[in-house]
């Protein structure tokens, strides 16, 4: 019998027939039904709770595990349950003005290819080499800082010397005394399991590590620990939640483009995130057609499933508000501005490139707008520099607004070019868009640890040492093409986007840098030089924009730990994995 789907709640209109903006509905019957029931929750919806934590286990015997899995399956939240209620979340906060009328605990599970092996006979045939290979081993290539042997220095979880992890158990809910009840039940039926008749038996499984993290308390809530407003760019999902076309998962929102969701945030084919649909074409001339082959993992029970990357990422946060003042001062100008320049973003989450001089939270707030622009086109005649407040959605191709280092153009250089974006010589096609999106992530990071006294205008330590920063998670289907390719292309790669440059002030210059927020130096050797440089545009008392050279001489976040896992769906827990 087929499971039922449940009903959504949307924002602002919960009812087929109540619709007061008619563009939000805009039905696509050529948009695949994605398989919300079997899917888990925190991969399409994602669980957005003010708490969550990472518990990872190691599986000492594969059999007694196996049944403790069983036991859990249906703690398991899945997509349709996350997407349903995150829908009247909204729907409830807006028409009563406030959160907590509604509230969830969620569990979803990911393993890791040591641990799929323990548990399966075929997983050897997953095609990511770098899954396989798992993050500790990457460490060299992603230039995180190294021992002689090629390890990871410094980690706490995932590392050779870490104990193995096996799997990772995500828990998040909406209040902290709920999450607490939840790790209790789980570490309570590991350390004292019992079979459907009471008898005690072993889990099959050691706690490895655990750690919360949490939303940081106001004012920085939605922020991460320098201060930014985190999470705003995060790509569109083709494809319906039920058979009724105008149930989608990404719901239209701008009324210009129906290949976005909300404006600027293009809408890309599901396969790029779950195993079993249909992925980005990169060699197709727009990104409207770019409907590519439905994407494999390499065995069938692995669609609906997607590779799971986390990172723990501590922060040194008196060291970059530190750096952030001293630059300012000897550049006469303000922390903040010098924060904007590297990130691309201020700290409410305005964008630069189209609000250049000075923050504008009411444009930060407003997600129907931050996140609206793009990079390359036209800029203004004769080099003038922008002196407006905020504009329109606008375009940046000389880096004068956001420059080509920032974190934010980086991380997603939208339509500046890319490497691989350049069509046949033959045509004059620039596919650098196209290429871009078959290498974008769905983020579901939260910080860890107590929030900082410090602040980019008044840098302070802390008295002790204080451990701080992100769990970054994210979703993909290529490891390789995704999460590495971003970090290696594009965020570790001094000259990305000097072609992007070319023609502009940039030009000439030997690179353009870093990313300066989570770039990696070259040198990872230990004790070797973390130095990097990066050049950016200020403009001078005649509003003249000047390129200045920064060099940030040591690494402001600091990899700590992680690993590549896979998130099954509902039906290979309950019919691979657990036999």
């Amino acid at each position: 019998m087929t499971q039922e789907i449940i009903r959504e709640a949307p924002a602002p209109d919960p009812l087929e027939g109540q619709q007061t903006n008619t563009f939000f509905y805009v039905p696509a019957p050529n948009e695949p039904v994605l398989n919300v029931n079997n899917i888990q929750g925190n991969i399409l919806g994602g669980f957005n709770k003010d708490y969550q934590a990472l518990l990872f286990l190691e599986i000492e015997n594969p059999n007694a595990f196996k049944q403790w899995l069983e036991s859990q399956i249906d703690f398991i939240a899945t997509a349709s349950e996350v997407i349903a209620f995150n829908r009247l979340f909204k729907s409830c906060r807006k028409r009563r003005g406030r959160e907590g009328t509604v509230k969830a605990t969620w569990v979803n599970i990911a393993f890791s290819f040591e641990g799929l092996k323990k548990l399966t006979n075929d997983a050897d045939a997953f095609k990511d080499t770098s899954f396989k290979a798992g993050l500790a081993k990457r460490a060299v290539d992603l230039k995180d800082p190294v021992d002689k042997n090629g390890n990871p220095i410094g980690w706490v979880v995932g590392g050779p010397d870490n104990g193995k992890v096996d799997l990772v158990l995500i828990i998040a809910s909406d209040e902290r005394a709920d999450l607490l009840a939840e790790i209790s039940r789980i570490l309570e039926s590991i350390v004292a399991f019992t079979d459907g008749q009471g008898n005690a038996k072993s889990s099959g499984a050691r706690i490895t590590f655990l750690e919360e993290g949490a939303n940081l308390p106001s004012p920085l809530s939605g922020h991460e620990h320098f201060g930014n407003l985190d999470g705003i760019s995060q790509p569109g999902i083709r494809g319906r939640v039920a058979d009724n076309p105008k149930e989608l998962l990404t719901p239209r929102q701008n009324p210009e483009n129906p290949n976005q969701g909300k404006p600027g945030q293009d809408l890309l084919w599901p396969g790029e995130f779950v195993f079993g649909y249909a992925g980005q074409d990169n060699d197709a001339k727009k990104l409207e057609d770019s409907k590519g082959e439905v994407v494999s993992a390499g065995l069938h029970w692995a669609n609906d499933g997607s590779y799971l990357v986390f990172r723990r990422l501590r922060q040194d946060v008196y060291k970059f508000h530190k750096f952030l003042n001293d630059t300012a001062t000897n550049l006469n100008t303000d922390p903040r501005k010098v924060s904007a320049k590297l990130i691309g973003r201020w700290p409410s989450g305005a964008p630069t490139v189209r609000t250049p001089e000075k923050d504008a939270p009411s444009l930060g707030n407003d997600d129907n707008a931050n996140n609206d622009f793009e990079f390359n086109g036209e800029d203004p005649p004769d080099g003038k520099f922008f002196k407006n407040d905020v504009v329109p959605p606008s375009h940046d191709a000389t880096g004068l607004r956001c420059p080509f280092i920032a974190h934010t153009r980086k991380t997603y250089p939208r339509n500046d070019k890319t490497p691989g974006g350049e069509g046949p010589a033959t045509e004059e096609i620039d596919r650098s868009e196209v290429t871009t999106q078959t290498h974008r992530l769905l983020r579901r990071g939260i910080p860890y640890g107590s929030v900082s006294p410090s602040t980019p205008n008044n840098p302070l330590q802390d008295e002790k040492f204080v451990d701080r920063g992100l769990h970054f998670l994210a979703y993909q289907t290529s490891i390789v093409d995704q999460f590495e390719f971003v970090t290696q292309n594009w965020v570790n790669n001094q000259n990305f986007s000097k072609e992007a440059a070319t023609g502009h002030e940039f030009e000439g210059k030997l690179t353009l840098g870093h990313d300066p927020i989570i770039g990696q130096s070259g040198n990872n050797e230990p004790g070797g030089d973390r130095t990097r440089k990066f050049f950016i545009h200020l403009e001078d008392d005649q509003n003249k924009p000047q390129t200045k050279e920064l060099t940030a001489p040591e690494d402001w976040v600091i990899p700590t730990g992680g690993g590549y896992f896979f998130a099954p769906s509902i039906y290979a827990l309950k019919e691979v994995l657990t036999k």
